[in-house]
């Protein structure tokens, strides 16, 4: 397979499987979430409210952009992954799996809705610190604003989450006259047509935007895999014809040329000089090639890290303090604009998955929410609030939690389908009873999750990696 040895290939399809794995647990956590309001409220049957689920996490995952899976393959710089020693990039990969299976499955037993993002995220910082001291060079191996941006979006979503939850509450008892809508379900009866209309929109938003973020997540770490084991085949999109790269090289290097490197400070110039070199060692490697196929594999990973490169250094220069408008460098805002339209666009051959990558994923997470969802349904119908769901709550965690996770979505930014929903049903409760209206024992074992997942991921990972690569030196 691509060249590989028979038994790197079954490596290959095993450490493939696991990351289904991972989604299909996934679906369990998150995906069940996306069905827990209209199933609780018996708005649809589960059955149909899972199936239903999995086709929009489908829609999600295929057509919700890749800017969250390229997030999550960039936490991890792919010099950490591409080793000589191709096992030890197996060992990094196996850690992080095992250490996210592992924590996904225990919290779902106890049927606490932890996050499936929290436990990926902290597995592949394990990873990386972990070989941080291992390096013969002491290479930093977390791209370290990644890093703090995913951990802020984890952090800040589930209070936005409660807040606005708790919010919408009151708006809806402002402007809704209607009090059935504010009542809990009749185990015997289906509620009113509107209700049920309204509660599978917010569900269906939901999944839809859990399949655009979550599930982006299992495709960025099925293209670490790929990275890791075949750099040559998958670090560019073969399917985009790479002569275009030599033209939007050639337009970025003629700006480059236009700036004023006299009114640059020592850092700005430093950036500059960098920017130039990277475009000029790529320049040398397209020359020899004249189509997709051209590039040969060897070379194709360096290709990637420098596109990388260009386009990090190029965001660094725009934003310098020192340059405060692009007319101090001789250029226009047309010029600069377009400066940044072609890095974009150079950008486009390393930000890519293939259909399969996404098929598999969706498939995965469609499977672990038909087969685990029950578990979690209750607990965020039942166990956060002393008094069950309404029909008014679940409407109003649902838009919350679309829009958030949406919102977030556009941004590349990771959430947590699980902490949003259930911090807006939380925030609900709230607003109909204050406090005293959370069960305890549940907030604080949904608090401990989010609190410790990320900890005890880091730890078990590192550990397993440091473990796993004493026996392969």
């Amino acid at each position: 397979m691509f060249g590989l040895s028979l038994g790197l290939s079954i490596l290959l399809v095993v450490v493939i499987l696991a990351a289904c794995i991972f989604e299909f647990i996934n679906g369990f956590h998150d995906t069940a979430n996306a069905v827990a309001t209209v199933i609780y409220t018996r708005s649809l049957t589960p059955k149909v409210a899972v199936i239903w689920s999995g086709i929009w996490n489908f829609i999600g995952v295929y057509f919700g952009g890749i800017a969250v899976a390229m997030g999550i393959v960039n936490l991890l710089p792919m010099d950490a992954l591409v080793d000589q020693n191709i096992y030890h990039s197996i060992a990094m990969i196996a850690a992080l799996i095992i250490t996210a299976i592992i924590w996904n499955l225990a919290t779902w037993y106890y049927g606490i809705p932890c996050s499936s993002s929290h436990t990926l995220i902290g597995s592949i910082f394990g990873v990386g610190i972990a070989y941080m001291f291992i390096s013969v060079d002491g290479s930093v191996a977390l791209n370290w604003k990644k890093v703090s941006d995913a951990g802020l979006s984890l952090l800040i979503s589930p209070i936005v989450g409660f807040g606005l939850a708790l919010i919408l509450m009151f708006v809806f008892k402002k402007i809704i006259k209607k009090k059935r809508f504010f009542k809990q379900p009749d185990p015997e009866k289906k509620p009113p047509f509107w209700i049920r209309f309204v509660l599978v929109l917010t569900s269906t938003s939901v999944s839809f935007s859990h399949g655009s973020n979550d599930g982006q997540k299992g495709v960025g770490l099925i293209m670490i895999i790929l990275i890791a084991f075949l750099p040559g085949q998958f670090a560019l999109d073969s399917s985009k014809n790479t002569t275009n790269i030599d033209g939007n090289l050639g337009q970025i290097g003629h700006y480059l040329n236009k700036i004023d490197t006299l009114k640059l400070n020592a850092a700005d110039y430093a950036t500059y000089a960098d920017l130039k070199s990277k475009i000029a060692v790529t320049k040398i490697v397209l020359d020899k090639s004249q189509g997709p196929e051209e590039i040969p594999y060897s070379e194709r990973f360096g290709v990637r890290k420098n596109i990388l490169a260009i386009a990090k250094l190029s965001d660094a220069f725009f934003k310098s303090k020192s340059i405060i408008n692009t007319a101090k460098i001789n250029l226009s805002e047309k010029e600069a604009d377009h400066f940044k339209k072609n890095v974009k666009e150079l950008s486009a051959y390393t930000e890519y998955a293939p259909w399969w990558v996404i098929l598999l994923i969706s498939i995965s997470l469609g499977l672990g929410t038909m087969i685990g969802w029950k578990r979690i349904v209750v607990t965020l119908g039942e166990k956060i609030g002393k008094s069950n769901l309404t029909f008014a709550q679940g409407t109003s965690a649902g838009i919350i939690a679309a829009g958030t996770i949406g919102i977030s979505s556009g941004l590349g930014l990771p959430v947590s389908t699980t902490h949003v929903l259930s911090s807006g049903i939380a925030g609900t409760m709230v607003s109909e009873g204050g406090i005293k209206n959370l069960q305890g024992g549940t907030i604080k074992n949904i608090l401990l999750a989010w609190v410790i997942t990320i900890p005890v991921t880091v730890v078990l990972s590192g550990g397993l990696f440091l473990l796993f690569r004493y026996f392969v030196k």
